[in-house]
């Protein structure tokens, strides 16, 4: 096999089928074949013979899960071992752990704001690597007089419900920067279609939601909407807001699939970080409501090169613990130290 098909750069040209199935055919190895050093992470040179069955939950229409698209058509999952298929999963965060921790599907992707009181709560689910920041934002609405954080003391901000990812990440983000956001602020749902209607009838003030949602009720509004924070920025930089879950057993039982998702996956974002464009254009194919300067602008907004794994998987999930019991999403006897070793497990 050629050095092109062995790099992970080779993955910057859409394989034809043809070229799929030599792809799936290539090598000897199976999934411990072995590994090419990249840049402090580790990748497979080539597809093993052999692949192994994977059924991957994920919601398509969620912009910030581009680069699981990726691996599937360039063939980044083949090239480490994995036959994976997507399942487009639409229903609650507790009904996907629940099939996660079941084995109706190995693994998926999901944001750990909404997945730590669930995971709290027991389900056999193992986070096994952060893929990357960004993706909630909160906006607020000038004509409502609301042009800053400190703005807000007093008002109405309308979200999509009250578990929702924004609404948590930002209740932490407020009472961090001196708002109370149970005395100081009300929170109203709305369908997501309406939260900037209701800015506009001045039910509302601002809006806390995730994107692409958030981003085009402030592209949309010529103005109207300001931006006032997001989780990409100050201490939430370098923090991963989605993550791997994968089933307990797989990861107790079979790690090399566990390490091969991972690898795969990380590789897969960080080519998404290098190749906007075609990025973009491979999402497409998944979406029906964004145009490519959408995307193209909305990947921009995203942190696609952080992905902790071991020590800092834990350290960043022990981190968001304690904000969310500090909050009262967890509970006050939970220490977010054994927390976060309980739900996290090293597989990289």
């Amino acid at each position: 096999m050629s050095h092109e098909e062995k790099t992970p750069a080779a993955a910057s040209t859409l394989p034809s089928p043809k070229r799929r199935a030599l792809l799936a055919a290539a090598g000897s190895a199976a999934l411990a074949a072995p590994l090419l050093g990249v840049g402090g992470q580790v990748w497979a040179q080539a597809a093993p013979a052999r692949l192994t069955p994977l059924s991957f939950a994920w919601n398509q229409t969620s912009f910030c899960l581009t680069p699981i698209a990726v691996a599937k058509e360039t063939g980044i999952f083949e090239r480490n071992g994995l036959d994976v298929t997507l399942v487009n999963y639409s229903g609650s965060t507790d009904q996907l752990l629940e099939s996660i921790a079941t084995g109706k599907s190995d693994a998926a992707v999901g944001m750990i704001f909404r997945w730590l009181k669930p995971l709290e709560a027991g389900f056999d689910v193992k986070v096994v690597a952060g893929l990357h920041g960004g993706c909630v934002r909160l906006i607020g609405y000038r004509p409502g007089k609301v042009d800053k954080l400190a703005d807000l003391r007093g008002k109405t901000i309308g979200v999509p419900d009250l578990g929702a990812p924004a609404t948590h990440f930002f209740s932490v983000y407020l009472k961090k920067n001196g708002i109370d956001p149970e005395k100081e602020i009300t929170w109203r749902v709305y369908q997501r279609d309406l939260l900037g209607l209701a800015a506009e009838k001045g039910e509302i003030h601002a809006v806390a939601d995730s994107d692409p949602m958030a981003f085009k009720i402030e592209r949309d509004s010529r103005g109207k909407f300001v931006e006032l924070a997001t989780n990409n920025q100050g201490e939430y930089h370098n923090k991963a807001c989605c993550v791997i879950g994968i089933n307990g057993n797989l990861a107790r039982t079979r790690k090399p699939v566990a390490v091969a998702l991972t690898r795969s996956l990380i590789e897969a974002y960080d080519w998404t970080g290098r190749n906007i464009e075609e990025s973009a254009k491979i999402f497409l194919k998944y979406t029906t409501n964004m145009t490519l300067a959408e995307l193209k602008e909305l990947y921009a907004t995203l942190n696609l090169h952080h992905h902790p794994v071991g020590t800092d998987l834990r350290d960043e999930i022990a981190f968001y613990a304690q904000d969310f019991k500090k909050l009262g999403v967890l509970k006050a006897s939970t220490d977010p130290g054994k927390y976060a070793d309980h739900v996290f497990v090293k597989v990289l």
